[in-house]
């Protein structure tokens, strides 16, 4: 037993990590938690000193793997693993940061960054994600100077999902599917993904399926010879021709006719089409990035849309979250667009008082970021001050409750019960009795039932309580979250690490 013991230390601690971080608390942790994982770890307070290090390592020294934060002093972090690289072009570089962005996003991973994780990060995860990446050696692409772009903003989790995504396909020409409600910038997201990819200096063009007359989509799509059809005065080229080379953005695919996904599935299978009356076969290299705020999957069961297309479409799926799941992005929203209002109406910047971004961080924008930047657009017009007051606000704004706003469903309630007799020894709390609805104060329930079990001289009632009311809250919030643990653990207001450690406590599965 000791044998095997000190053979699997030694080979878990043939990975030697170097750690660059000019936060020393950060150092610290990831120190004790990779050197706990028996891994060797050094650790440096800037490039300077990890480049000093890297000159005079020898062969049983160098790292396997390194970690680098991109904002510090003097040399960021893109600058040293673009040094990295040029002298050791197989070693993993993990990119961490606390102010991400697209940007930063895309520049990691164009540069050779074998992972981007955003501050806070799950620390128990960082060791397998170094095991992960000592095991693959890197080849650094070319470092393109990056695009100007379209903003995209956003530091909630669910928006560095999308960043990291764009940035591991900004060398790739896949087929991507963009999913997301009405308003939540599937556009942008495709213009992102053309301008940080091989394409950039082609074409991008976007068609609206939704927004064209149904007879005019084939013509639209692959263009019409002279003469085709009542009015075609002169050939066309379609959009299939014009994006040659370039990236071909098709919104709203689900309103698509059926006759039309026949033919878009033809191009995509071969690369040739016909125009509209036309009798020889044109060939182009276009990416396409296809749209949707429908369920596709569903639209493919009830026979609305082609599932062989479907397939050919749904080659990478990037989801868009809905404003509602990334409410910390809201003021930095506000501000943007606020600002870029104030500039395109060549007026001073409105100013929100406190009370004012409370309403707005709390309200539910199911028009999403389109119907924010709108809002930003009415209130630069028509607040008639500098400040906005409450007064200010739109008059479907006033007032109207937020869901966070509406009393808490009672923890005792028939919706809960599912949850807790999902957990076999879990004690369910009080039913909720007939006279008591569930609409009521869960306060009020939780009360007849803490009477209840001492007037039957139980013991340990929060022994019993406790899981309970904290499994039915970290359900709940994962669901919110379409299972984000950062995102739910933020919600409850909790760390991290604290919400991994009650999910395995409590037996809970994702």
């Amino acid at each position: 037993m000791g044998t095997m013991n000190a053979m699997k230390l030694h080979d878990t601690a043939a990975i030697r990590v170097w750690i660059v971080d000019d936060d020393e608390s950060i150092r610290w942790v990831l120190e004790k938690s990779l050197s706990r994982d028996g891994m060797l770890v050094d650790s440096f307070p800037g490039a300077a000193e990890l480049l000093d290090a890297l000159q005079d390592a020898t062969a049983e020294t160098l790292p396997d793997v390194m970690i680098s934060d991109i904002r510090m002093p003097g040399l960021d972090g893109l600058e040293l693993m673009d040094r990295v690289h040029a002298a050791k072009p197989e070693l993993p570089v993990i990119i961490i940061t606390a102010h991400s962005d697209l940007d930063a996003a895309v520049a990691s991973f164009k540069g050779g960054a074998f992972e981007y994780l955003p501050k806070p990060f799950d620390v128990d995860a960082v060791a397998s994600l170094v095991r992960r990446a000592a095991q693959k050696r890197v080849v650094t692409p070319e470092l393109k100077p990056m695009e100007p772009r379209a903003a995209i903003i956003g530091e909630a989790p669910a928006m560095q999902d999308v960043f990291r995504a764009i940035g591991r396909l900004s060398q790739s020409q896949i087929t991507v599917l963009i999913t997301g409600e009405s308003g939540t910038g599937k556009e942008l997201i495709a213009r992102a993904l053309h301008v940080n990819s091989p394409r950039a200096n082609k074409p991008f063009l976007a068609i609206n399926t939704a927004a064209i007359p149904k007879d005019l989509l084939e013509s639209e799509f692959f263009g019409h010879e002279r003469g085709a059809f009542t009015g075609a005065a002169m050939q066309r080229k379609g959009r299939f021709e014009q994006a040659d080379g370039g990236s071909l953005f098709l919104d709203e695919i689900g309103d698509m006719p059926a006759d039309l996904q026949t033919r878009l599935l033809r191009v995509l299978q071969d690369g040739q089409f016909y125009r509209v009356g036309g009798v020889s076969p044109i060939s182009v290299d276009v990416r396409i990035v296809a749209a949707t705020h429908q369920d596709l999957d569903r639209a493919v069961q009830e026979g609305r849309f082609r599932e062989d297309l479907y397939h050919r479409l749904n080659v990478i799926r990037i989801r868009i979250p809905p404003l509602r799941e990334r409410s910390e992005d809201i003021p930095l929203l506000l501000r943007h667009f606020l600002d870029a209002a104030a500039r395109e109406l060549k007026t001073e910047s409105k100013q929100l008082l406190p009370e004012v971004l409370d309403v707005l961080k709390r309200y539910e924008w199911h028009g999403n970021v389109r119907q924010l930047e709108n809002t930003c657009r009415w209130l630069t017009v028509m607040a008639p001050g500098q400040d906005v007051h409450l007064a200010d606000l739109p008059p479907e704004l006033r007032g109207k409750p937020a869901a966070a706003e509406l009393p808490p469903a009672a923890l005792v309630s028939p919706v809960a019960a599912p949850a807790a007799a999902a957990a076999p020894e879990a004690p369910a709390l009080l039913p909720v009795p007939a006279s008591i609805p569930v609409s009521s104060d869960w306060h009020e329930a939780l009360r007849h039932w803490a009477q209840a079990r001492f007037a039957e001289g139980r013991d340990d009632l929060l022994g019993d309580a406790s899981p309970v009311f904290e499994r039915t809250l970290i359900e709940v919030a994962l669901d919110a979250c379409k299972g984000q643990r950062q995102e739910a653990a933020r919600r409850l207001g909790w760390g991290r690490n604290t919400l991994t450690r009650k999910i395995k406590e409590l037996g809970i599965e994702d």
